[in-house]
């Protein structure tokens, strides 16, 4: 078994290795890549990415981000495209087809079943000199010097340089298509990254309860309602219109004081002009004025009128952070 330090000098020399490859990338960077951009960008179809081993795994990957980033995109795995799945291929699609060595015979099987189809071949190859290199319409060059591995054997940079390239595709075209914040946001509207984009605390004040007293309210009914409402805090009203905000600190705070309860009225302790959201401010936008004011819940009104609390819990449930 190698030491420690042996263990993290052939990772940081996989490392080096690896972003040689990328750093290499840029040199080979020709007119073929923009050309399969915009191909891409102006055709009716899907895209459709074709490959074998390893990089069929990374073709997987690239269909992900395109799809993501409003690209329509299906992968085919070559080998089942040469036995019953090449009817995946609509005419109107493009087929990327990636391949190290672009000699593989999967490769050279369906290649020329593409090409008499009539689709638009763009190739991702190491191997400009290549089978797959000679029958594509446009060539995106993913070359390496060698693999990380020791051996020059396994699959490591080259499939690295196939990612980056992808990657690269798929930016440009998100970029070509003037692609937003917006349209982010819909085609990720699971999880805390879509949540950032698109949630408003509309969306959360609704299932929480309504807690409000009047100004001239005593206190065991103000105690009451915070209690009652389970927000740790209550609106208070002067004939329908917010005018104060009372949260069980200020409660505390009152009590510390010693002076007999029956005194005060909700107008008393309250705090005035409170810090309101609007009912369709974000989510995300909303914690960051919680957190800015270090408070842990809010007022949320529609123009003048009070229509909600939201609380640091709610927006904690959501997995925004």
């Amino acid at each position: 078994m190698k030491s420690t330090e042996e263990i993290k000098e052939i990772a940081l020399r996989t490392i080096e290795q690896e972003a040689v490859a990328i750093r290499h990338l840029k040199a080979q960077l020709n007119d073929g890549f923009a050309h399969s951009v915009k191909m891409v960008y102006n055709s009716s179809g899907r895209v459709v990415i074709t490959g074998i081993g390893k990089s069929a795994n990374i073709a997987t990957k690239i269909v992900s981000t395109l799809n993501s980033t409003g690209t329509p995109a299906i992968f085919m795995h070559a080998a089942d495209a040469i036995h019953g799945d090449l009817g995946t291929i609509r005419e109107e699609d493009i087929v990327i087809c990636i391949s190290n060595s672009g000699n593989t015979p999967e490769i050279k099987i369906l290649v020329p079943l593409i090409k008499h189809r009539g689709n638009k071949l763009i190739a991702f190859t190491g191997n400009l000199k290549s089978y797959l290199a000679s029958q594509a319409d446009y060539i995106v060059d993913t070359t390496v010097e060698k693999e990380a591995c020791p051996n020059n054997l396994a699959p490591t940079s080259s499939t690295t340089a196939q990612l980056v390239m992808g990657d690269a595709l798929a930016v440009a075209l998100l970029e070509c298509r003037g692609f937003t914040v917006d349209d982010f946001a819909r085609f990720h509207p699971g999880g805390a990254l879509g949540k950032k984009l698109y949630l408003k605390v509309s969306d959360l004040y609704a299932n929480n309860e309504l807690p409000k007293v009047d100004v001239d309210a005593d206190i065991k009914t103000t105690l009451m309602e915070i209690s009652s409402k389970r927000l740790g805090t209550s609106a208070v009203l002067k004939n329908g219109k917010l005018v104060g905000i009372i949260t069980d600190g200020d409660i505390r705070r009152m009590l510390e004081k010693n002076i007999p309860i029956d005194r005060f009225k909700a107008s008393d302790i309250m705090t005035p002009n409170p810090k309101t959201l609007d009912k369709d401010t974000l989510v995300v936008d909303a914690l960051g004025i919680m957190r800015k004011n270090n408070i842990t819940q809010i007022l949320i009104v529609d123009g003048i009128n009070y229509v909600g609390v939201v609380h640091l819990h709610d927006i904690l449930k959501e997995g925004i952070l």
